[in-house]
């Protein structure tokens, strides 16, 4: 398959909302990633449902959603009802994880699962199998802008074995210091989604940097 270009949205500007979502619908973009941040189990707060419904309510592609949230069972139901199409948990915030994809999977929505840069592949031997999507953070998980972790293309490697061993369809999303000058060598190593916010959005024409990270 092609991969595919997630924009962040945490990156847009929130005094022209609408102007970017509709940026994003006409580019070459395939999602819209969301990332929801409670000051807990990340140290920064992003945005809550208001956002993502008027969000929502403009966008014509797939909204991505990223919970960087503590015990984000409690709202699975109120992300579907906001306009989730894909939701990913982290890995370090469910004990009950298996139980979290399924909820996920009951609502209709694609599950996907996170992994900060120090969490092992091997955490995901489990459930590899049941999700749709690995969330590989490539910064630490919190705050755009950061640099980019070079260990992420080891983690690659070792995640599309696992993929590969257990025959699951689970796609690899790159998130944290996407840039054009490493996303072809995430797409090479194996990345199949690749999230860029300032990239995008601190560009002087941020469709055309969407049209650049769509070409190999």
């Amino acid at each position: 398959m092609n991969h595919l270009v997630a924009p962040s949205i945490l990156s847009a500007d929130f005094a022209n909302i609408q102007r970017d979502v509709e940026m994003i619908n006409k580019s070459e973009a395939d999602w819209f990633h969301v990332d929801i941040m409670d000051g807990m189990f990340v140290p920064n707060i992003s945005f809550g449902f208001p956002v993502i419904k008027a969000i929502k309510k403009h966008a014509t592609k797939p909204l991505d959603v990223h919970l960087m949230i503590q015990d984000p069972d409690r709202y699975l139901q109120t992300f579907k009802d906001a306009g989730a199409d894909i939701l990913s948990v982290h890995l370090e915030a469910c004990p009950h994880l298996h139980r979290t994809i399924q909820g996920i999977k009951a609502l209709g929505m694609k599950a996907g699962v996170a992994i900060n840069p120090h969490t092992s592949i091997s955490h995901l031997a489990d459930v590899i199998d049941e999700i749709d999507l690995v969330c590989m953070m490539s910064v630490n998980p919190g705050f755009g802008g950061q640099k980019f972790i070079e260990n992420t293309y080891r983690k690659i490697a070792s995640l599309k074995e696992l993929i590969r061993a257990t025959k699951s369809s689970a796609l690899i999303e790159i998130d944290g210091g996407v840039d054009l000058n490493n996303y072809k060598k995430l797409i090479e190593t194996g990345a199949n989604v690749l999230v860029a916010g300032n990239t995008v959005f601190s560009s002087a024409d941020p469709s055309k940097t969407i049209a650049k990270l769509k070409k190999i």
